[in-house]
């Protein structure tokens, strides 16, 4: 068993909450380690309450101060809270001689650019890409390339800035728009990343490793349409069994991803599109997934990638023992995003309480109320409204999801005169 001292999770915003608490009923405390002066943008509105943690430590810049302080608690595990706390985990843990990731991939663990080239070294399949220096170059690759491409932020998340386009003019347009723009993180984004696009169904697979033995806690198909200007747009998730062809795929493509990124210990979250000529990474995180994913996936199974992320860290045993046990699904479960068309000042929504009335409705979080501000949903930071279904059924899932996109439209918002 590992030491009493308390699990550190390095950046732990929002949902995250969730992961300190399996680790509370592992018997651990958590300490939370700020690995920036200010807190992220993103996450001003989501910080976890200090009553959470046994205690909190900010980095200021002085690397050898932070160690130390972190050092004093005896801490039983690093773990990453979030994107944005990734490679100040693999530091902090390889300083410490803890169960690690380590830092020789660090950056291909966070980079977009160098994740895919890593991937492909090792033998998988990944796109065709360009990290971008100017428009001329931009533009005659996308000609070479002939097809429709992708131009996004190298270190990001949620979708952010991601555009797709089938000219060169819409390319270089879009990364421009990149250029000198700051990432959700408050990071600037002084480079871009092309990429081909890669046509296929979108998939997400949850991990969590020990020793560079990996777990598949749970998996998601998503489904996605044309709006707003947006080409595969995530309207929706649906967990899948872990059983079956395209599971099986799924499962093999992400274990080589994991081994060939270095992700030997703790929680990963990996996108892939199951092209015709096989799985492709789309990019992969090196700490659990974000938003409700992890909730749902408890509600739909009885645990999440959060309890066995806790098994990984404090009571490895445990987790090799049931290791071989495949998730079940025990109620058919997805997360259903409203797609926002309008912009300008909400009055309010015409028709939540008939998606409150549906067989397999369970909850709803609205994160734009009437008199705020509501956009146009661009990307996973602006959906107006998420809403989990839950039912014993897998088809009454399916009906409803269905009846939430017919109802959403321009006519489902009332916008103020």
């Amino acid at each position: 068993m590992a030491s009493q001292g308390p699990v550190v999770i390095v950046d732990p915003y929002g949902p995250v909450k969730h992961l300190a608490e399996a680790f509370h009923s592992a018997g651990y405390d958590c300490l939370r380690v700020q690995s920036t002066a200010d807190v992220p943008p993103l996450y001003r509105s989501s910080v976890i309450p200090a009553q959470v943690f046994s205690g909190t430590i900010i980095h200021s810049g002085d690397w050898a101060a932070t160690l130390a302080s972190v050092a004093a608690h005896n801490p039983a595990a690093v773990v990453p809270g979030g994107e944005v706390g990734v490679e100040f985990a693999d530091r902090l843990s390889e300083s410490l001689g803890l169960p690690s990731n380590g830092t020789a991939l660090s950056k291909a663990r966070r980079d977009k650019y160098l994740m895919i080239e890593t991937i492909k070294k090792a033998g998988l399949r990944g796109a065709q890409q360009l990290l971008v220096t100017s428009s001329e170059q931009l533009a005659a690759w996308h000609t070479r390339v002939g097809s429709r491409i992708v131009i996004k932020p190298i270190r990001s998340a949620g979708g952010d800035s991601i555009h797709f386009c089938d000219t060169q003019e819409e390319s270089v347009k879009a990364y421009l728009s990149i250029l000198g723009s700051r990432n959700i993180f408050g990071q600037d984004n002084d480079i871009a990343l092309a990429q081909e696009y890669l046509p296929g169904a979108e998939y997400m697979v949850d991990t969590v490793s020990h020793d560079g033995r990996h777990y598949v806690s749970d998996m998601w198909r998503t489904t996605r349409i044309c709006a707003n200007d947006m080409i595969d747009l995530c309207c929706s998730l649906q967990i899948i069994p872990p059983e079956g062809e395209i599971a099986g795929q799924l499962t093999g493509y992400a274990y080589q991803v994991l081994d060939a990124l270095g992700i030997r210990f703790g929680p990963a979250h990996v996108e892939i599109k199951l092209t015709p000529q096989g799985p492709a990474l789309v990019e992969a995180g090196a700490r659990v997934a974000g938003g409700s994913i992890p909730s749902v996936a408890r509600l739909s199974t009885g645990e999440s990638q959060h309890e066995w992320t806790a098994r990984a860290y404090v009571r490895p045993e445990v987790f090799h023992d049931r290791r071989g046990e495949p998730y079940r699904i025990q109620r058919f479960c997805a997360i259903v995003a409203l797609i926002s068309p309008v912009h300008g000042t909400l009055e309010g929504y015409c028709g939540l309480e008939r998606i409150e009335s549906l067989e397999s409705f369970h909850s709803m979080h609205v994160s734009v109320r009437p008199g705020e501000q509501i956009t146009r949903t661009i990307d996973d930071l602006t959906y107006p409204v998420v809403v989990t279904l839950a039912h014993d059924v897998e088809e009454v899932v399916y009906r409803d999801m269905n009846t939430i996109r017919y109802l959403d439209g321009p006519h489902f918002y009332r916008l103020a005169s």
